[in-house]
C-alpha cells in the first residue's frame, strides 16, 4: 500500500477498477464508490466501528467487492490549515491499513464535507434518526465526487496542454 497524490491516481487505476471514498466516523465508516468512468460517486452502507482488524476486515471485503483500485480518505483539516487529532486518526487508519492491502490511498481535504452531506439530507427531507445513519456515507460521497471532479480537470488540463488532436 502507498500514499500517493491525485496527480499520481490515474496511473494506479487500471481499467474496469473503481475509487472508493471513505469518511472515518468514530462509529462508523462511510464509503461511497465511484461508476467505472469516475464520474459519479454512489454512497454505500456505512461499516459500523467495532476494532481495528474487524473494521479492516468489513472495509477490505466490500473494497474488493466493489472492484476498487484505489481509495481516497477523507483528512479532517481543521479551518485555519493545520492538522489536530482527527486528521492524525485518519493518517493512523492509513498506516495501519498498510500491511493488510497493495491498495493505494490518497487523502483529501474533507473540510466541511459532513455540513455538505447534513444540508444535502436536510434538503431531501430525512428526519433527523435517518440522516444520522446516512450522514458518514454521504460524507464520504461528498469526498470522493471532490477526487472525481479533481481528476476530470487534471485531465481536461493533461488535454489542453497537449494541443490540438491531428487526427484525420
Amino acid at each position: 500500500m502507498a500514499i500517493i497524490t491525485i496527480e499520481q491516481l490515474p496511473e494506479r487505476l487500471a481499467e474496469g477498477r473503481t475509487l472508493a471514498g471513505l469518511d472515518l466516523g468514530d462509529k462508523t465508516i462511510g464509503v461511497a464508490v465511484s461508476d467505472r468512468g469516475f464520474s459519479f460517486a454512489h454512497p454505500r452502507p456505512v461499516i459500523l466501528r467495532k476494532k481495528f482488524s474487524l473494521d479492516a476486515a468489513a472495509l477490505l471485503a466490500m473494497l474488493a467487492k466493489e472492484n476498487v483500485g484505489a481509495v481516497a480518505i477523507g483528512l479532517p483539516i481543521n479551518m485555519d490549515g493545520s492538522e489536530g487529532p482527527r486528521a492524525q486518526k485518519s493518517r493512523a487508519f492509513v498506516r495501519n491499513m498498510a500491511p493488510l492491502s497493495d491498495l493505494p490511498f490518497v487523502f483529501w481535504d474533507e473540510r466541511l464535507s459532513t455540513v455538505a452531506a447534513e444540508r444535502t439530507l436536510i434538503e431531501m427531507d430525512f428526519s433527523r434518526a435517518k440522516r444520522a445513519g446516512k450522514i458518514d456515507s454521504a460524507a464520504a460521497a461528498f469526498i470522493l465526487q471532490g477526487v472525481l471532479d479533481r481528476l476530470q480537470s487534471l485531465d481536461a488540463a493533461a488535454r489542453t496542454e497537449s494541443g490540438p488532436s491531428t487526427a484525420a
